[in-house]
């Protein structure tokens, strides 16, 4: 059995522990806080995020020490926001981490450096892309906590290590899909979150459900024609996607429409006049759609695929367009 170590306390590391200790998996947590720490032991609950599930508290070690979590674990699962990763994985040492397997499941790219985390990784610390692993898809932390039934994809580029990987997540309520596109879907929870927080924008601006019927396609479209293109430069070799899965189109659909969605609610907040300062104020989570508006606008002066959408939305959250004004360009997009 995998010993698990699991990086992040929010929404989603909660809930990806709940999917591990429900199938009996022990795990080791870091948990920044050493008052939340003694607060799980005692309640059996995460006391800021998913409160209504309870743990096993026998099946968890947890510490605030991140380079003694990774110490104790052969497979590091990594749920922290993207602007805060890389400070996280600093204090593990380089020599240890590398030993390990590291499954992502940050929905985000590194702010700093506009790079997927496995590129930085592999680029900057010599870590082996046999062993990075991430895990994707349309599946809120909140339904999770419910048992809704939800999809995960894990992507990976051994076959039959990823499959072993997402065996350890499998449960009667989550069904879970392997493929081996490690940098696109990457890209697409980036892109998903950057066109949710359009999404938002609009329904602050009293656009109805027609217009925005006609948004997320269109954001659909251009999402997957910069996930083609980045394939042929980054993954030749690899197999030709269906852009039309859930890792791809169903993560985009869900976190545009879904209420749970931050991006969305960050977006709403835009379109109704909130300042983007204030809106991140306002809001109790990090909504990963801002940072990586700015990252992915980056990233294509090299790639150079049109993209007005997310364009427009960078306009907006980081050079002072008004979004009622940017949406009108947008509109004359859109087909």
């Amino acid at each position: 059995m995998m010993r698990w170590g699991i990086l992040g306390s929010g929404s989603w590391a909660t809930a990806l522990a709940k999917l591990l200790t429900d199938n009996g998996q022990s795990i080791n947590w870091w948990i920044r806080n050493e008052e939340s720490i003694a607060y799980l032991k005692k309640r059996k609950h995460n006391p800021h995020y998913l409160t209504s599930v309870y743990f096993d508290t026998n099946l968890i070690s947890m510490n605030s020490d991140v380079a003694a979590i990774a110490a104790a674990s052969d497979i590091l699962l990594v749920a922290v926001p993207s602007a805060y990763v890389l400070e996280t994985l600093q204090k593990i040492p380089k020599e240890v981490l590398r030993t390990k397997k590291l499954l992502s499941a940050v929905k985000g790219i590194l702010p700093e450096q506009d790079i997927l985390l496995n590129h930085f990784l592999v680029k900057e610390w010599q870590f082996d892309a046999a062993n990075y692993y991430t895990v994707m898809g349309p599946c809120h932390a909140e339904e999770v906590a419910a048992e809704k039934l939800s999809y995960l994809t894990f992507s990976g580029e051994s076959a039959s290590d990823t499959a072993d990987i997402a065996s350890c997540f499998h449960t009667p309520y989550l069904n879970t899909v392997v493929n081996a596109d490690v940098c696109g879907v990457q890209y697409a929870a980036v892109l998903k979150n950057i066109y949710a927080l359009g999404a938002g924008i609009a329904h602050g601006l009293e656009y109805g459900d027609n217009f925005l019927s006609v948004f997320i396609a269109n954001c659909a479209d251009e999402m997957a024609g910069f996930l083609r293109t980045v394939q042929k430069a980054e993954q030749p070799d690899c197999d030709k996607q269906n852009y039309s899965a859930s890792v791809y189109l169903g993560d985009l659909l869900v976190t545009c429409y879904s209420l749970f969605s931050r991006n969305r609610t960050f977006g709403n907040m835009i379109g109704k006049g909130y300042s983007v300062k204030a809106a991140q104020l306002e809001m109790n989570m990090v909504a990963e759609g801002f940072n990586a508006s700015k990252c992915i606008y980056n990233i294509n002066q090299q790639v150079q695929y049109p993209m007005p959408i997310a364009s427009t939305i960078y306009q907006i959250l980081w050079k002072g367009l008004k979004p009622s004004e940017g949406f009108k360009m947008i509109e004359e997009k859109l087909k």
